[in-house]
């Protein structure tokens, strides 16, 4: 064999892994941990793990739309506190009119469209502050995740919303379905994130809209010159990135059957780590839902692998962010590997 063809087969197998890394990386970690964790394979070990693969599968593929543009979303995981809030405080305490001296009581369902509207509501202000005033993504979502974390701790001065049974009297019982019912004996959370990931997915490779999130974050300047409404995409990604931070912090709230300010502090990382590691650029340009997806499998079995292990917390972190560098260092690799095939005629 030629030295030509050599590195031409050398050249194409590293692709492959490239390619596949993150489900290469998912199967390894599920043999490594099967060893390791003596119950990692037991049925019950399993449904906790899928259950945080859930949230931070549907946190990421908020953020996978939010970094494709080249954006960032730091504000996230103080979305899923503050959500989780906003439904334990409606459904424990309704919501007062002073202005007719009442107090209104809702029913799951208007709940749980009312904690969305909220995290779309915060998305619309990161969209505005980014769009409008001009401020770098990074600064302006920090902000909101500060101020959504403050206004968590606000609505019950630190305290948690404990017991959301809801009162039958008042028609608000139910919210347990959310997190721990089942469809066809499937978890709702499962169909949740499959609704979600279908969905995500469509919109992005099969409707104008999910190409022109890829053009902006290709090629924002060429995007606005081709017609692409740049600022009303950048405003969607974010809505819809607090759409999804809203969804999990209802989806935590019902497993938990009780509400938290500081629940999702740092849940923004796992789902950065879950897009990058999906196969999602940092710098732009490039995203994939079902990458993204495999991505979160990966997050969750590590993290909960590590746990079952016995490894250190401080390891953990450790980990996570060497992940987090390595997964933006060899997507960076190939990129460069195959623009120069491109060039290469390959």
């Amino acid at each position: 064999m030629s030295e030509m063809a050599q590195s031409k087969r050398f050249t194409n197998v590293l692709m492959f892994l490239l390619k596949f890394r993150t489900f290469i990386a998912l199967i390894l970690l599920v043999a490594f941990f099967s060893f390791t964790a003596p119950n990692f394979l037991h049925p019950g070990s399993l449904l906790i793990i899928i259950r945080h693969v859930v949230l931070f599968g549907v946190l990421a593929i908020g953020m996978t739309f939010v970094i494709t543009t080249g954006g960032i979303d730091l504000s996230v995981g103080s979305v899923v506190g503050l959500s989780g809030m906003i439904a334990g405080g409606l459904i424990m305490e309704g919501l007062t009119l002073n202005f007719l001296g009442v107090r209104v009581f809702f029913n799951i369902p208007m709940v749980i469209v009312l904690t969305l509207l909220v995290g779309v509501a915060v998305g619309f202000v990161n969209g505005i502050i980014i769009t409008k005033f001009n401020v770098a993504p990074f600064i302006a979502t920090l902000g909101t995740m500060y101020v959504a974390r403050g206004l968590a701790l606000l609505r019950s001065n630190g305290a948690t919303f404990p017991h959301l049974a809801g009162n039958s009297e008042l028609g608000n019982t139910g919210f347990a379905f959310l997190g721990r019912g089942t469809i066809l004996e499937i978890p709702v959370t499962i169909w949740v994130f499959i609704l979600i990931g279908l969905v995500a997915a469509f919109i992005l490779k099969k409707m104008p809209l999910g190409w022109h999130v890829l053009a902006v974050g290709g090629n924002q300047r060429a995007a606005g010159l081709s017609g692409v409404k740049v600022d009303r995409v950048k405003i969607f990604v974010y809505m819809f990135s607090g759409f999804c931070a809203a969804m999990v912090g209802l989806i935590a709230t019902s497993q938990l059957m009780a509400s938290h300010p500081a629940t999702g502090a740092t849940w923004e990382l796992n789902a950065i780590a879950a897009a990058v590691l999906g196969g999602t650029s940092m710098s732009g340009g490039i995203g994939s839902i079902g990458g993204t997806v495999v991505g979160a499998f990966v997050i969750g079995v590590l993290n909960d692998g590590m746990i079952m292990s016995g490894v250190s917390s401080f390891w953990q972190q450790i980990i996570r962010g060497t992940i987090i560098v390595a997964a933006v260092m060899i997507d960076q690799f190939q990129r460069k590997l195959q623009a120069r095939l491109a060039l290469e005629g390959r």
